[in-house]
């Protein structure tokens, strides 16, 4: 079962950063969401009703936006907002681009890459504030760091984006790329380990599988990337449509300072905020979440306010490794939150 979970988040989170639909299908949705008449023709409630779509199925790296809505943390600051989770991790960019969603989780490398391609979306708030993503092995494989991993099997499961990584982090330390084996592993990261399959992945998050190979009773070592030369990035962002920025901004700002208080709080008492996590989804299963809880709350963000160099650097080394083909503004990736 803890597998099949594995592969599902992971599968999740690898396809969320693949980018956006075809253009076509983004038009649809773009030609159908509701105009600025329409919205203002309708009565004003108190509170705001607002949508926020999670990246994924719920998860540790929810538990503000939970604890924001289960402990009234957004009916102060005058939100009703409803948590949508999505059919496909393609989705919530799409639908906030197209503003058939009023907000949504996503990541940087996501955002980039749709705003490469044209697509109206920007990022307004954070949530994770650096990279989850690692490379990951076993105890017993004998990789003591990324030197090691020379003819050695390295799984993945996104071309492009995940080969960009390890290339940088194997350059760095002085390894050819071509000196590595990649196998597509679908997806299935702490499986592919665990048989023998791979001697290591990119693409496992250290909150999560790594969870998942102690509890098959492996010895999990990871490598973070951003130690290895790759440029920091926001793991898990808040965005929203261009449109639906101009038309809604005060509930967005209201937004962005209501999880940046649930954050402060989930911080300051973790045990109730996880609890008010498990209590909007008493399916889940509570031991893995909970491990995986105590591994992301370091995680989160300290500051809604993002940095402009960062979105720069990010987006300049997908642009030189061929993952985005249109250099773009910082201005155009994010709206600082002093802004809204």
């Amino acid at each position: 079962m803890h597998r099949q979970l594995d592969a599902a988040l992971s599968a999740a989170r690898t396809a969320a950063i693949r980018g956006v639909a075809a253009a076509a299908t983004l038009a649809v949705l773009l030609t159908t969401a509701p105009t600025a008449a329409a919205v203002a023709a309708a009565p004003e409630a108190s509170p705001q009703k607002l949508q926020l779509m999670l990246d994924w199925f719920p998860n540790p790296d929810h538990v503000p936006v939970y604890l924001a809505r289960e402990s009234g943390i957004f009916r102060r600051h005058g939100l009703e907002v409803d948590i949508l989770v999505p059919a496909d991790p393609n989705d919530p960019v799409k639908l906030a681009a197209a503003g058939r969603v009023d907000a949504a989780i996503s990541y940087q490398p996501t955002v980039s890459q749709a705003r490469a391609e044209g697509v109206p979306v920007r990022s307004i708030g954070v949530l994770i504030e650096h990279p989850l993503n690692t490379i990951m092995t076993l105890e017993t494989s004998g990789i003591k760091g990324p030197k090691d991993l020379a003819g050695r099997r390295v799984g993945y499961s996104v071309a492009g984006f995940e080969e960009a990584l390890l290339g940088t982090v194997l350059r760095q330390a002085g390894v050819d790329p071509a000196k590595v084996q990649l196998i597509n592993v679908n997806f299935n990261l702490a499986p592919a380990l665990l048989s023998g399959q791979v001697d290591a992945v990119i693409g496992a998050y250290k909150n999560y599988e790594s969870v998942v190979l102690e509890r098959e009773g492996a010895r999990p070592v990871w490598f973070d990337l951003t130690e290895h030369g790759v440029p920091d990035y926001y793991e898990l962002v808040v965005v929203t449509g261009d449109a639906t920025l101009r038309r809604r901004r005060s509930d967005l700002q209201a937004l962005v300072v209501a999880l940046d208080e649930a954050i402060r709080e989930t911080r300051r008492n973790p045990v109730a905020a996880f609890e008010a996590f498990m209590r909007a989804n008493p399916e889940l299963d509570r031991a893995l979440n909970e491990e995986a809880f105590r591994r992301t709350l370091p995680e989160f963000a300290t500051s809604q306010e993002q940095s402009s160099e960062k979105w720069r650097r990010f987006h300049r080394f997908l642009l030189e490794n061929g993952v985005v083909r249109q250099d773009v503004r910082p201005s155009d990736l994010f709206e600082a939150v002093s802004d809204l």
